[in-house]
C-alpha cells in the first residue's frame, strides 16, 4: 500500500459537501418540506409539518395546513387564546404550535396536535386547572383536551382554561 493514494469511499463522498456550499452543522432545515402542490407535507395522522419557528406566521401556517374540520377548529382556538391572552407568545415547535404568556423565561401554557380522528390539546399545568380537562396523561400536571370533529366545543369554558393556564408557571421546552 506505501505510495499509493487513498480512495475515498462513495459513500463518504456523497456526505461531503459541495465545493463552496457551507455546511448545515446541525442538520436543521431551513423551511418545513412542502408536497409537489407546494403545501406542507402531512405527517402520519394528518399533522402538518411545519419548520420550529417564533411568532405568530408559523403558527398561522400550521392552521392553513389543517386538513378538513380540524382548520376551522386551530382558527377557533388561535383565536380564543388570542383573546384570553392579550400579547401572547406563539411559536411551532416539534410540529405543534405552543402558546405562552408573559416573556420566553415563563415557558409555555398550551399546545394542540392533530390526529387522525381528533385535535388534542394539551395543557401543561392542567391539573392545576378548575375544572380539571377531561384528558389524563403519564406526567403527573398535565391534561389534555381531546375534540373530535362532532364533539361539542364550550368555548366558555375552553377560555377560562386558557385564562388559568396562562397565569401559572409555563413549561420550559
Amino acid at each position: 500500500m506505501a505510495g499509493k493514494t487513498p480512495v475515498k469511499s462513495t459513500k463518504a463522498a456523497r456526505k461531503a459537501p459541495a465545493k463552496g456550499v457551507a455546511a448545515n452543522p446541525a442538520g436543521q432545515r431551513k423551511t418545513a418540506p412542502t408536497s409537489k402542490a407546494g403545501k406542507p407535507v402531512l405527517l402520519s395522522g394528518g399533522n402538518p409539518q411545519i419548520a420550529k419557528a417564533y411568532g405568530d406566521a408559523p403558527v398561522q401556517a400550521y392552521i392553513a395546513a389543517m386538513p378538513g374540520w380540524k382548520q376551522g377548529v386551530g382558527r377557533r382556538i388561535d383565536a380564543l387564546v388570542t383573546r384570553a391572552v392579550p400579547g401572547v407568545r406563539k411559536a411551532v415547535k416539534w410540529n405543534s404550535p405552543f402558546y405562552g404568556a408573559g416573556d420566553e423565561d415563563q415557558g409555555w401554557f398550551l399546545s394542540l396536535h392533530c390526529f387522525t380522528k381528533y385535535i388534542k390539546v394539551a395543557f401543561f399545568r392542567g391539573a392545576s386547572l378548575r375544572p380539571v380537562p377531561p384528558g389524563t396523561s403519564k406526567q403527573k400536571g398535565v391534561r389534555y383536551l381531546d375534540i373530535h370533529e362532532d364533539d361539542p366545543f364550550d368555548e366558555a369554558q375552553f377560555a377560562a382554561w386558557v385564562k388559568q393556564a396562562s397565569q401559572l408557571p409555563g413549561e420550559k421546552m
